[in-house]
């Protein structure tokens, strides 16, 4: 795809994890991997962009499964050799201490600069605030969030990057835009112009709409944190709130934002409509970093025009062997096999392909299928341990068919994405706001089966390069619903084309890595950024009257390229 970029004003991307490399696990799911594919791709096109973020000194986590099907969690340990100590070091004032944070940079991994800020340093007692990525959810996530936010602007400073633009990577990072704040009150500006001019600098990106994901954090606590960076209650409230909320002060912080795919897009809009003064929602669907994520040789066999079934072939039987290494279980490379590999949690619904027992059980006894499942639970989330917990006692019924790998991260991502048949899934819509495993999975020619949620309904044509499963329900019996769809998809379409149709299987994987390639890259993905989000806000006045004279928001499309 030709890439048209209006003007390249240098930008400065924001986010508490970035997943470069599953030898740096400084990232926990599709949030970190995401950030790290953007750098990727800005390296690729020579663009004006660094990174900043924090070095957690341990990581996410490892989790593993015990013999009581209990996930447990233990550090992550992993080698610094490709940090770079840029001897810069930024005080930020957090509970009435001076925390010192020191300054690392990478640029190994393919990316642009990347800028890390690290509390673990010799002589202090400040090493809990970066210790573990989403550690705690009270003292220890505002003291991340303000390390990150203003410690963040305050390395940039240091480093002598003058950004033309700071993109929040969701609301983690918003304490950056009160760090902005007070460097203009400095110059005597009045509250409302230095915020003002605050929002010029600043755009917005929100990840999800389940509300426990749009964190708010009691006044009470910002001030004992300091989180108020000199401003004063009444202030921060007209920003966040009271409770604060960190979506909403994202969204007032910045002059434009987005949503992650076009539906994403219409629901951010429908939730925080109501909130005044927030930045107009647009919709700019995530993609991935095609070099990262495509197996070598489904590259080559797709761009010399080869048959794609022998690469993915080779990639499945190097997925059968990571499982037999690892489980102990011998998967055979001519049954399908379907994949599953998410973040846990109740809403991706990692059990509807059991919703009737009685259906899908024949299939995993005649091994006419064949599940792999992986993911991780948040180390505090019980609900999500749970739902590991339920998909392990599935596993003990059928040993010989279904296997769940531990401790989830790129590799196993890498190896599940080019290596399956099928790619599942199954969120309750429309609480899916991307899911880029599915594009991951389609750019190597594996084919998705999923709920229309997310980034699907913008790439599926159903039969040609994957399957839809339900029309877009939403409503009480959606999952009795969706069930009923995914069983009669998998029973009469996805199962009959693999056993009796190879030559279409194989013309659908065509179609899809054609779809993936062409539509879903952070190539593609950036390009938008640069045309649409990062441009002088006065550029922006057509944008913003499309989405406030769209009555119902749907008139307002941004998958193809757009020039300013």
């Amino acid at each position: 795809m030709e890439t048209y970029i209006h003007s390249k004003p240098k930008a400065a991307y924001f986010c508490m994890e970035f997943g470069l490399d599953e030898s740096f696990p400084i990232y926990s799911g599709g949030l970190g991997i995401l950030a790290g594919d953007l750098l990727k791709s800005a390296h690729d096109l020579n663009l004006p962009m660094v990174g900043v973020g924090i070095l957690w000194d341990e990581g996410y986590t490892n989790q593993f499964i015990d013999s009581n099907l209990n996930p447990y969690d233990c550090a992550q340990e992993y080698s610094r050799d490709h940090l770079v100590d840029t001897g810069i070091t930024v005080n930020v004032w957090i509970k009435g201490e001076e925390v010192t944070c020191k300054v690392w940079k990478t640029e190994k991994f393919g990316n642009v600069p990347l800028y890390l800020l690290d509390t673990n340093i010799p002589g202090s007692n400040h090493g809990w605030i970066t210790r573990q990525l989403y550690y705690g959810d009270g003292e220890e996530r505002v003291a991340a969030e303000m390390i990150l936010g203003i410690g963040g602007v305050k390395a940039l400073r240091a480093l002598g990057i003058n950004a033309d633009i700071y993109h929040l990577n969701e609301g983690h990072a918003a304490f950056g835009g009160f760090e902005l704040i007070r460097e203009k009150l400095k110059r005597g500006l009045t509250f409302h112009q230095a915020w003002e001019e605050a929002r010029q600098q600043i755009v917005f990106t929100t990840h999800t709409p389940v509300m426990a994901g749009n964190e708010e954090h009691s006044h009470g606590l910002l001030r004992t944190m300091g989180a108020y960076n000199g401003l004063e209650y009444d202030q921060v409230v007209q920003i966040g709130g009271d409770p604060f909320n960190m979506t909403i002060a994202g969204l007032r912080l910045s002059y434009i934002a987005n949503g992650v795919s076009q539906l994403h897009g219409m629901t951010a809009r429908s939730m925080w409509r109501g909130n005044e003064g927030t930045a107009p929602i647009i919709a700019i669907t995530n993609g991935i970093h095609s070099g990262t994520w495509q197996h070598p040789q489904i590259s080559h066999y797709y761009s010399t025009q080869g048959n794609l079934w022998r690469p993915h072939m080779t990639a499945k039987r190097q997925l059968i062997k990571y499982i037999n290494d690892k489980n102990g279980v011998k998967f055979d490379a001519d049954n399908l096999l379907i994949g599953f590999a998410r973040r846990a949690a109740a809403y991706k619904r990692n059990g509807l392909l059991f919703y009737q027992p009685e259906i899908i059980e024949p299939l995993l006894k005649e091994r006419v299928i064949q599940l792999v499942y992986s993911g991780k639970a948040h180390p505090l989330d019980d609900v999500g341990k749970q739902a590991i917990r339920n998909l392990m006692q599935i596993v003990n019924r059928y040993p010989e068919s279904v296997v769940f790998l531990e401790n989830y991260n790129m590799e196993i991502g890498k190896l599940m994405t080019s290596g399956c048949d099928i790619w599942l899934n199954t969120p309750q819509r429309p609480l899916e706001a991307s899911g880029t495993s599915g594009m991951k999975a389609a750019i190597n020619g594996v084919l998705n089966l999923s709920i229309l949620d997310g980034w699907w309904p913008e790439g599926c044509i159903h039969g040609e390069n994957g399957w839809q499963v339900c029309g877009g329900y939403e409503g009480p019996e959606q999952t009795k619903i969706d069930a009923a769809s995914l069983y009669d998809v998998l029973l009469n379409q996805v199962i009959p084309t693999y056993y009796e149709n190879r030559k279409k299987w194989v013309e659908m994987m065509r179609a899809s890595i054609d779809m993936a390639l062409h539509r879903f890259t952070t190539n593609r993905m950036l390009t938008e950024y640069y045309n649409l989000l990062y441009q002088p806000s006065s550029t922006l006045r057509e944008i913003k009257r499309q989405i406030i004279d769209a009555e119902d928001f749907k008139e307002f499309e941004t998958t193809q390229p757009i020039i300013i």
